[in-house]
């Protein structure tokens, strides 16, 4: 079965690889390299919501940055 999910830049899978992994384990999620997907809804939808806080932060750190 193929991803839906189409990377708009396939180069950058190992830096969210990374991303993803740092905001596991903030969260407190053990994450392995490959499948993952005897996480329960809440494990994983608590490693989405870090991604996303981690991704407002640094946006709005970048607004207040005069960067965009």
């Amino acid at each position: 079965m193929s991803s839906r999910n189409k990377k708009l830049v396939p180069q950058a899978k190992s830096a969210l690889d990374k991303f993803k992994m740092e905001a596991a384990n903030e969260v407190g999620v053990n994450l392995t390299q490959g499948y993952n997907g005897d996480l329960t809804s809440k494990q994983a939808g608590s490693v989405g919501g870090q991604m996303v806080k981690k991704m407002i932060q640094s946006y709005e750190q970048s607004l207040a940055n005069g960067q965009n």
